[in-house]
């Protein structure tokens, strides 16, 4: 009678602890993921499972040979809730929120894998003493990796390199980059490659291995303002300083130029036919450059024409030009005179006053977007548009 009360208090008390530790450990699960919003699945269960099966096992007393089995799959499926917790306060939390690095799927199942593969191996090694054939399967398993890894050592070194990209951040979506021959906004950047999308609206995939083994230039870091430069040649007779005036006013006319700092000419060198020299302008958007260079060049040929700079030709090229007043500079005398009479201001001169004029005068071109004249520039001339249209700003 007696040993059937120790019996029944026994099973109960073994019932109760199984309950205890299966909805005990189900509701530490759900205020995981109600709190922390860590993500169980099904494994966490099977493993409130086993460890309330275990627990029930060690409080009934009874010794059976399986109940090392239940130990191991309780240590097994304990993996499940390692891993979810790696997930989210790892890669979720740290990574994703802290440092903005998006993880992808595969590195996150990977190190999953890697795990359940070490607390299996480490089961079978203490758990079941299989250490000789463990050295066996390693073995094989040794060599297989060894194929294995000389086979995907392109794919390995891309997907590492993608890491400390996506670790250390470089640059990010939106930037302007200059990687080898290729300037580029980028547009997206993944763990295999980085693409980028040119001013011509090409797409240009780069691994990422071969950019971290290069050299990057962000032209959008830390800030978007950046500097460019541009070559222009002129003659060598034009004096140095009279050409870095005129290139530096043409430069600061150039529509979508930042004025601020202002544009700098220098004399990079001493060509073969010309004297090079450097225009260092600001922008603050390499999307507008090819515009920009195309302003700036037009401008400086305007204001070399007006300046009576020459761009030269090759020294091997021989060029024959022959000036002459022909129709063309009659009829723009004829025009101008013309004009002159036309305005009020020199109703009073007689034509031989009106032909002092002229004899002095000079036609001079302005391209779109020029500035004739501004308030508070030296100077004795007077501007007579004959052409075309301009607009007064104060």
């Amino acid at each position: 009678m007696f040993q059937a009360f120790i019996e029944t208090q026994r099973t109960a008390a073994t019932i109760a602890v199984f309950f205890l530790v299966f909805f005990g450990t189900i509701a530490v699960g759900r205020l995981l993921k109600r709190r922390a919003g860590v993500r169980l699945g099904m494994f966490y269960r099977l493993f409130c499972l086993a460890l309330a099966f275990y627990a029930a096992i060690h409080v009934y007393g009874t010794q059976v040979t399986w109940r090392g089995h239940v130990g191991a799959a309780v240590v097994m499926l304990s993996t499940a809730l390692v891993i979810a917790l790696l997930n989210r306060y790892l890669w979720d939390y740290y990574y994703e929120t802290r440092r903005q690095v998006v993880i992808p799927r595969l590195l996150r199942e990977f190190t999953g894998a890697v795990i359940l593969l070490v607390v299996l191996l480490l089961i079978l090694s203490i758990g079941y003493h299989a250490e000789t054939e463990l050295q066996g399967v390693l073995a094989g398993s040794g060599v297989i990796a060894i194929i294995l890894g000389f086979g995907m050592q392109n794919l390995l070194s891309t997907l590492i390199a993608g890491a400390e990209l996506q670790i250390g951040k470089p640059y990010k979506l939106g930037d302007w980059l200059k990687i080898d021959d290729h300037i580029g906004q980028v547009v997206e950047i993944n763990w295999a490659d980085t693409r980028l999308r040119t001013n011509d609206a090409v797409s240009i995939e780069i691994p990422n291995n071969k950019i971290v083994e290069g050299t990057i230039i962000n032209l959008s870091s830390p800030t978007p303002l950046h500097a460019m430069r541009l070559t222009v040649g002129a003659d060598y007779t034009a004096p140095p300083n009279k050409v870095k005036d005129a290139m530096r006013r043409a430069a600061q006319h150039a529509e979508g130029i930042t004025l601020d700092p202002p544009p700098k000419v220098y004399l990079k060198d001493f060509g073969d036919s010309a004297i090079l020299y450097e225009v260092k302008f600001w922008m603050t958007s390499h999307a507008t450059y090819n515009d920009l260079c195309d302003s700036i060049r037009t401008n400086i040929w305007y204001e070399f024409k007006r300046q009576k700079i020459n761009i030269p030709f090759p020294i091997r090229t021989l060029q024959v030009e022959r000036k002459s007043n022909g129709p063309r500079e009659d009829g723009r005398k004829k025009q101008a005179e013309a004009i002159l009479r036309s305005e009020p201001l020199f109703a009073c001169l007689d034509d031989e006053q009106i032909g002092w004029l002229l004899r002095d005068a000079d036609v001079q071109q302005f391209g779109r977007g020029e500035a004739i004249i501004e308030e508070g520039t030296e100077g004795d001339s007077m501007f007579i548009l004959m052409r075309g249209t301009a607009q007064v700003s104060v």
